[in-house]
């Protein structure tokens, strides 16, 4: 057995506001998030288009969640089809944040994503009460100033407090999870999917040596998992026990170690031109952060996703130069190189770059054979100041003008998606 007597044993919660954009649309009609058929819509006027998230009666009745399609709802005098409005959750999510505030100080909270947050309240006992009655606080005062339901989970540690909350917390409103239900709470958890940071993929792996549950994952043998996984199968096994060593805020690893962009395209794209103008756009915003960073990089990789109706399928492949860069073309060139290698003239729905094994700018050199990078990459930086000051779409590459181009329309969402 694991002997917990000295890992960390905070109070730490993680609250997750329950359908959030869903929730914000039904209190912005007047509706009761809990009670009402609702669901939020990346484009309502176009039958393909996905699901960004629906009410709790949506999806316990209709069976519609995060991810379904337009055409997938019935057609149902009840349900109430709504656009996004991106700025509203945006702004509604700082605002909790500062609920959260009033409890603990702004080093004790972590952003997890725009509708879930982690908090230590470490502490607080002599203002607020225990951890207990802090959440009960917190989940009342959401409820109250925005109308709004949230589930809290409690644990000794982030990973703890997160397993409690998808596993029994959403079932109750709050749970506490402590490192005594490891075995009786955690260990029973089949499919391995079901686990905070177990996706599909690993899940097969892990599958194919016989592991189907967190408490086999447990029992396995550390080297082993590590011999398959590296330092990844480390941190499998250790979670597997309840074990997290991470600070609240901590970064997973220190500095940032690649920078991309992902896009679902809007429509199908056929044209090998017209896939080539949207894989410019996008190398140009790769290289934008890359810059706005202070970095450069020297592996691209390019990932093509076809079209369901071609039933799916792709690549992801990578290739790597001996200069790091964050000049848009430079990358736009591996990234033809790539693709003319790969693409198979399928249609494509989905593409993915990213700019990965990065150094600091400062510590590139200037190379003798490219006496004009420097010029190139002081144009990237004018090109950023210019963006920066009139708007994302102030200066744009002419295939942006195209039918193909995704650039101009992009520039006036928020998150991807309507403001």
């Amino acid at each position: 057995m694991m002997d917990y007597s000295n890992l960390p044993n905070d109070y730490v919660m993680c609250v997750d506001m329950k359908s959030f954009f869903a929730s914000c649309s039904a209190v912005m009609m007047g509706l009761d998030p809990l009670e009402c058929y609702l669901a939020v819509v990346a484009n309502t006027d176009r039958s393909g288009s996905v699901v960004l998230a629906s009410s709790p009666k949506m999806k316990k009745e209709f069976g519609i969640k995060t991810g379904s399609r337009l055409f997938e709802i019935p057609h149902d005098s009840r349900i109430q089809l709504v656009n996004p409005s991106m700025s509203t959750y945006l702004r509604i999510s700082t605002e909790i944040s500062r609920l959260f505030n009033r409890y603990v100080p702004k080093n004790a909270i972590h952003t997890y994503s725009v509708d879930e947050s982690f908090l230590k309240v470490n502490g607080t006992g002599r203002l607020w009460g225990d951890v207990w009655e802090v959440a009960e606080k917190i989940k009342d005062e959401i409820d109250r100033e925005f109308q709004l339901p949230c589930a809290i989970g409690i644990g000794p540690n982030m990973l703890m407090a997160k397993l409690c909350l998808d596993l029994e917390a959403k079932k109750k409103g709050i749970a506490a999870w402590g490192y005594e239900d490891v075995e009786t709470k955690l260990w029973p958890l089949s499919p391995l999917s079901e686990m905070w940071g177990i996706g599909k993929p690993l899940e097969r792996k892990l599958n194919a040596m016989g592991i189907f549950s967190v408490g086999q994952l447990a029992r396995y043998d550390l080297a082993a998992l590590e011999k398959k996984f590296g330092i990844m199968g480390n941190q499998l096994y250790h979670h597997a026990w309840g074990i997290d060593l991470s600070e609240i805020g901590a970064p997973i690893m220190e500095g940032q170690v690649s920078f991309g962009k992902g896009q679902v395209l809007l429509r199908d794209y056929k044209e090998r031109e017209e896939i080539k103008h949207v894989i410019l756009e996008m190398c140009e915003e790769v290289a934008r952060r890359t810059r706005q960073g202070g970095m450069a990089g020297r592996t691209v990789s390019l990932g093509v996703y076809y079209s369901k109706d071609e039933f799916g399928g792709g690549f992801h492949r990578s290739v790597t130069r001996e200069m790091p860069t964050n000049i848009t073309m430079d990358i736009y060139e591996m990234c033809l190189f790539l693709f003319d290698k790969f693409y198979t003239g399928r249609t494509v729905r989905k593409l993915s770059i990213t700019l990965s094994n990065v150094t600091p700018e400062r510590e590139m050199q200037i190379s003798l054979f490219d006496q004009d990078g420097w010029r190139k990459r002081e144009l990237g930086f004018v090109m950023d100041r210019m963006r920066r000051k009139y708007g994302s779409d102030a200066i744009l590459r002419a295939v942006s003008y195209t039918s193909a181009g995704t650039a101009k329309q992009r520039s006036t969402l928020v998150g991807g998606h309507q403001a």
